[in-house]
């Protein structure tokens, strides 16, 4: 994408060490460049970036840059976010959802972590 972003680009070469291998939580943005609605929320993914710092890692992936991993995670509509926890998918959410929205779900991972 050619968008400025401060999200780590993700890719189908880099997806396994990033994302699979990664200790931790993990939220994948999966994109497009001519995707209107990724661009709403593209501005609260990068706050989201500062705000879980530390705690989440955040990434951006260009479905059409990237077919091999879009096609392994079903990937048909547009944006779609998936959580990983160590490697595994723990939960997802397609289409365009408030900022606060997103912050209920990975409190709520976050929280589900420390018990």
């Amino acid at each position: 994408m050619n968008e400025k972003t401060n999200l780590p680009v993700l890719t189908d070469n880099n997806f396994r060490k990033e994302v699979l291998e990664y200790s931790g939580f993990v939220l994948v943005e999966f994109v497009a460049e001519w995707c209107g609605y990724c661009r709403i929320i593209a501005s609260t993914m990068e706050q989201l970036s500062v705000d879980y710092q530390g705690k989440i890692k955040l990434g951006k992936l260009d479905i059409d840059q990237n077919k091999r991993t879009a096609k392994e995670y079903g990937i048909r509509d547009l944006p779609t976010l998936i959580f990983f926890k160590n490697g595994q998918v723990v939960d997802h959410i397609t289409g365009v959802f408030p900022k606060k929205a997103i912050v209920t779900k990975l409190n709520i991972l976050l929280k589900t972590e420390k018990q």
